[in-house]
């Protein structure tokens, strides 16, 4: 059948295509692009024989997506087609065949002539240029086509080379006047989009023209930007983001980078995009970073989220940045300093907090306390992100080797003052501080061994008192994992585990009904108890029998439980019996 159609393309095109591409008749454009797209995707092997009617055919579609339809359904309805082809002739290809190697060549011209039809349709329209336009965004459908474009830009990509690729789109240079923004801004997209591909062909390209565009966006106040270069501003972040380790690798890049990262973080409407690609920019760090000037933007950055609040996940990633930064100085002293400095606002946040105990006003005022509450769980946040990126080891006795563990041995008394106050019966709080405590430990445990007793009591005895709260368990959990090859510990692991074991929300645990209302209390238990018998040498787990048998007994009720999390811990953890 298809061959048979095949054999109809030149008059599908002459007769009805061409005619209706001079009418502007999108109804018969739309129909016979889907028809041509299912003719060709039904038998692509036909296809690659470039026959004149194979080229036909090839030839027509290209008129398809070129048309400048008002929407984008008739160059979508094409997509699947492309996809199919590309993959074939790939597929042709990695056999190393001189055959797929002819194809490959044939083709190429076509596929060249299809990438600059899709840049042109993956413009946005005229309505989001308009300067009084203020969306943010791309349009519902254009968003849609460009997720459909993904797969077939890549396939593009690796069939004519990153090289061809990557030339094409900078051919003619951006940032000539007039900017074509539009255009800019479409290429950009297909840059970020093929990142992957371009960076496994480890050859190095030259980004100036991206450079350019930095410096250019970072020279204009955000105030002077309308809502589509804010889109523009968000697609530079991402190949930023994406190309970091290049861009990098280039010190006379560095600073302007960051720069631009840091204004961009300060914008509400491009934070996210800069947030992630400030992550990505440090997650490889260059040497180049280092330099004062640098890590002077590093730590303005990080001095402006008290400013400014982000959202958590936002915040996160660049917290997460600067850590990596910090965490990673050469120069001990210099980064005691500055972490030391970094984290100052999240301890005078907790302090405060602890404050208002001997300021009855503060708590009085809701309003007040709500605001204090707030800024010490954001700070707990900061400093548990800020703990996760400093591995350290034993101090080797050396005096810069004990700087940052002093930065850790002081986290815990101010820590401790908070989970022993009364402020803890706020569960933000409670997770804030429970998430911080465990993220240090994994981080450096061995910098707790002699703090051990006072964390675990404090941890037992809040859950005892909050038993809602079951993050304390997590935490504890964590706490035993660090520890457990220490036999040393057992006696207070037994005594951990015997205190969660018989709190009253645990001995509630007598039917699959009560575990499916608190999944989250069975799964950190269960997981707690697994942590415990994995870990704990034979002698502490004959002296803790009683306990066992009563939480294995817990855990065969709850493994009925409807709820898949809670029911698979307690079978994880039976699993261990």
């Amino acid at each position: 059948m298809p061959q048979v159609l095949l054999c109809r393309i030149h008059f599908l095109k002459e007769m009805l295509l061409l005619p209706a591409l001079g009418n502007r008749d999108e109804k018969v454009i739309s129909g016979l692009a889907c028809l041509l797209s299912e003719i060709g995707q039904a038998a692509p092997y036909l296809i690659v024989e470039a026959s004149a009617e194979a080229l036909s055919l090839t030839d027509a579609l290209l008129s398809c997506v070129a048309f400048p339809s008002e929407d984008w359904e008739i160059a979508d309805s094409t997509l699947q087609f492309w996809s199919s082809l590309a993959s074939y002739i790939l597929s042709l290809d990695a056999e190393g065949t001189k055959e797929g190697k002819n194809v490959e060549d044939i083709f190429s011209p076509v596929f060249l002539a299809l990438l600059d039809a899709l840049l042109l349709r993956a413009q946005v329209n005229e309505s989001v240029l308009s300067h009084e336009n203020e969306t943010l965004d791309l349009p519902d459908a254009l968003a849609q086509f460009r997720m459909n474009l993904v797969e077939l830009l890549v396939d593009i990509c690796q069939l004519l080379g990153p090289v061809t690729f990557t030339q094409k789109l900078f051919f003619g240079g951006w940032v000539s006047v007039p900017i074509r923004w539009k255009e800019v801004e479409t290429k950009l997209f297909a840059l970020n989009v093929v990142s992957e591909v371009v960076l496994q062909e480890g050859q190095n390209f030259d980004f100036s023209v991206i450079m350019q565009l930095v410096t250019m966006l970072s020279s204009r106040p955000s105030d002077e930007l309308p809502g589509f270069m804010c889109i523009v501003c968000r697609s530079v972040a991402d190949v930023v983001g994406s190309y970091s380790k290049w861009l990098s690798s280039i010190q006379k890049n560095v600073r302007p980078l960051l720069l631009f990262l840091a204004a961009g973080i300060s914008d509400p409407q491009l934070s996210s995009a800069c947030a992630s690609a400030l992550h990505k920019f440090c997650e490889d760090v260059s040497p180049f970073i280092y330099d004062p000037t640098n890590l002077e933007i590093i730590m303005w950055i990080g001095e402006a989220l008290e400013k400014r609040p982000m959202p958590l996940h936002e915040e996160e990633e660049v917290l997460s940045a600067i850590s990596m930064v910090l965490g990673s100085l050469p120069n001990k002293e210099l980064q005691y300093s500055l972490l030391a400095k970094f984290l100052s606002s999240s301890y005078e946040a907790i302090g405060k907090l602890i404050d208002v105990d001997s300021n009855h006003s503060c708590r009085q005022n809701p309003v007040t306390y709500t605001q204090i509450l707030s800024s010490a769980v954001r700070g707990l946040y900061r400093m548990g992100t800020v703990f996760s990126h400093l591995t350290t080891s034993l101090p080797t006795g050396h005096p810069t080797d004990n700087l940052v563990c002093g930065l850790l041995r002081a986290f815990w008394p101010i820590l401790e003052k908070l989970l022993r106050s009364e402020h803890v019966d706020n569960g933000n709080l409670s997770a804030a501080a429970c998430r911080a405590l465990s993220l240090a430990v994994q981080s450096s445990g061995q910098h707790f061994a002699m703090l051990l007793h006072d964390i675990l009591d404090c941890l037992s005895t809040n859950f005892l008192s909050f038993q809602s709260y079951d993050c304390y368990i997590r935490a504890a959990s964590g706490v035993i994992e660090e520890f457990s090859q220490q036999e040393e510990y057992g006696s207070l692991f037994v005594t951990t585990f015997e205190r969660f074991t018989k709190a009253a929300s645990i001995m509630a645990l007598n039917s699959s009904y009560i575990c499916d209302q608190e999944p989250d209390l069975v799964e950190a238990y269960t997981n707690f108890a697994s942590t415990f018998v994995r870990g704990s040498h034979k002698e502490v787990l004959a002296a803790s029998g009683s306990l066992l048998e009563v939480s294995f007994q817990k855990a065969a009720i709850c493994c009925t439980a409807m709820h898949r999390g809670a029911a698979l811990a307690a079978m994880s953890y039976l699993s261990c019996k």
